[in-house]
């Protein structure tokens, strides 16, 4: 160990390098039901040259090595090691930014939270594309790399949207920019000076290597920076709901929507969900959850264009508005227990602390996976049973259906709140979790992130994917310090 601390001590400095047992303990777990593994130690990292100096440091020794950016509280597993005397590679200490209006490009290190990078993109009338209130802590790449859904879903071309260009060190030690900026020179500087700020993701060449390091959880190497696609500031943004009694009511409406590529921020919550973004304690979310509909589709229009955005919401509201009456639906700007406003600043922004999805009862533990829309009713009515199965009330469950990918596909997000210090809550939970992932995965449902118990249940249905990815962790992490045990278990 002295060893490893010396030579750690010669890349970083011994001030950047963390082993107390307050400290490890920390990243020994998290708020999932991964089994606890404590770190040999953590290292903070300050650039990419310290970077990639580690991962050289830990293939020469064999040294398992875990990117950790976002802040916690954790809720994944991804971030805990999966095996012993790995080195927690701290990069929440890489802050730097840049951005270009003109190009709507915005240039992000790894440490970089959404509240830090919006606020700094506001001062240009612009803003990223966001996650539904994501936390306070949440580094932007962690979250664009784990591919959260954007509440965007008719301006969202793929799913790594709104990622473009990256610069990885892989596995091996390799240093490589991705998409155009591989084009050259490998200088950030030289290339914004020739005015190429990054847009492209695809390549270089005939391979799309971002997707490599997507949906991941930093088993392929390590990401230090990446180029993300902004938006205007809206001149007007308004938000309204459509109610149902269920869910299947809706189904129509939101394919007449997105056909049209209607609507901005888009995307459908029960009332458990919404009550627990908008609670600020269980007294409220219990209130909420009484007064607010069963079921809602959230609805934003925004105007950012200097023409005419006045007419552009209007114009569009009228025209959604009439769609709804079409399928005996109604758009309001506010429902019981909710306007528009508040709402829209909710899910736009960083969560206040607690994170939202700890208030109703301190702990929360979510399910989910990609599917097609008119599949969620039949996943909505399985869960009910096996929560009634499981001792667990359905009404506490918090439901949230994101399309994506223009519609293609949605975002299929079971929330299950319980009482951490409360076993039998957390038994009760635990048996819920492990049965619907796998009767889930069973019945269709594709676990695109599969962490914990869901690589295993996914990769067991595809013997042919979980072989290429293993190859490819092998051309791009040889000696498997990346993560390990996290893809396919390996």
């Amino acid at each position: 160990m002295s060893e490893q601390i010396a030579a750690l001590t010669d890349i970083v400095g011994a001030s950047n390098i963390y082993g107390s047992p307050e400290i490890l303990d920390i990243y020994a777990k998290d708020e999932s039901f991964v089994m606890p593994m404590k770190p040999a130690s953590v290292v903070k990292v300050n650039n990419a040259q310290e970077v990639q100096k580690i991962v050289q440091w830990a293939n020469q020794t064999n040294t398992p090595l875990i990117p950790v950016s976002s802040g916690g509280p954790h809720f994944r597993g991804d971030t805990v090691p999966s095996v012993p005397e790995a080195i927690i590679v701290d990069l929440s200490g890489m802050k730097k930014i840049e951005f270009n209006r003109v190009h709507r490009i915005a240039y992000v290190e790894p440490g970089v939270t959404y509240g830090e990078l919006q606020a700094a993109l506001a001062k240009e009338g612009m803003r990223l594309p966001t996650a539904l209130a994501p936390r306070a802590t949440k580094s932007v790449i962690a979250s664009v790399l784990e591919v959260e859904p954007r509440l965007n879903p008719h301006t969202q071309w793929n799913y790594a949207e709104p990622l473009r260009c990256l610069e990885v060190v892989w596995g091996d030690g390799n240093k490589m920019f991705t998409g155009s900026a591989a084009n050259g020179p490998a200088d950030l500087e030289k290339q914004r000076a020739n005015d190429c700020w990054q847009h492209f993701a695809y390549g270089p060449g005939q391979v799309d290597y971002f997707r490599f390091v997507t949906q991941a959880q930093g088993s392929m190497g390590i990401v230090t920076w990446a180029s993300l696609r902004c938006e205007l500031l809206p001149q007007i943004h308004n938000l309204h709901f459509v109610p149902a009694e269920k869910e299947a009511d809706l189904i129509d409406f939101v394919y007449r929507i997105l056909k049209l590529r209607f609507a901005d921020e888009f995307l459908i919550l029960d009332a458990a969900y919404l009550a627990s973004l908008l609670g600020e304690n269980a007294d409220q979310i219990k209130e909420l959850k009484s007064l607010l509909p069963s079921w809602v589709i959230l609805v934003a229009v925004a105007g950012r264009s200097s023409i005419l955005p006045e007419e552009r919401v209007y114009a569009q509201t009228q025209d959604i508005a009439e769609i709804a009456q079409q399928f005996g639906l109604k758009f309001l700007p506010s429902v019981p227990g909710a306007n528009g406003a508040k709402v829209l600043e909710t899910i736009l922004n960083p969560s206040k602390e607690p994170y939202f999805k700890q208030r109703a009862k301190g702990a929360s533990q979510d399910l989910f996976f990609v599917t097609t829309l008119d599949k969620t009713p039949k996943f909505i009515a399985a869960m009910n049973v096996l929560a009634e199965e499981a001792g667990v009330s359905p009404n506490d469950i918090g439901v949230y259906i994101q399309p994506q990918h223009a519609g293609t596909s949605v975002h299929c997000e079971f929330s299950l709140p319980y009482d951490p210090a409360n076993s039998r809550e957390v038994a009760q939970i635990k048996k819920l979790y492990a049965k619907a992932s796998q009767e889930f995965c069973d019945a269709g449902a594709f676990f695109a992130r599969p962490y914990g118990i869901w690589s295993k249940i996914q990769f067991n249905k595809d013997a042919q994917a979980t072989i290429t990815l293993k190859k490819i962790k092998e051309i791009f992490d040889p000696n498997g310090i990346m993560n390990p045990g996290k893809l396919c278990n390996y």
